[in-house]
């Protein structure tokens, strides 16, 4: 099964340990974002955004992990169109909170996940693998 996440810059070391778990796991990480540096012209973020793009294309399945920015959640946003799972990590509830949460969060597809990252793990691991056998 291949992935992708999203996520913030500010969120790359969790987004790194997510990834190595998860192919440690033997799922498959489609692209990632956390080896660029953030673009700087025009033809670099072209460039980055087709790679994110083809990724999220290629995945059976991506992560957001929150806090995430406004290209996390076009991501999101690709993700949803193309009828993926969206397993929405918000380690303190905050996707359940009216003010700070997304319409779109509620979405078939989407499946919030809160709590630790392995609590998240164990999920994606849990309904993968039933997916896929």
């Amino acid at each position: 099964m291949n992935f992708y996440i999203a996520s913030s810059f500010s969120n790359i070391e969790t987004v790194r340990i997510v990834s190595g778990r998860l192919k440690n796991l033997g799922f498959h990480h489609t692209y990632d974002w956390t080896q660029n540096e953030r673009g700087a012209t025009i033809d670099q973020l072209r460039e980055i955004g087709q790679k994110e793009k083809d990724a999220i294309m290629e995945a059976d399945f991506i992560v957001v992990l929150l806090p995430a920015g406004k290209g996390s959640h076009i991501e999101f946003g690709i993700a949803l169109g193309q009828n993926k799972t969206i397993y929405l990590h918000s380690p303190n509830g905050e996707v359940d909170h009216f003010e700070t949460t997304s319409t779109f969060y509620h979405l078939p597809g989407v499946e919030k996940c809160t709590g630790t990252i392995e609590e998240l793990i164990d999920a994606i691991y849990e309904a993968e693998t039933v997916v896929s056998t």
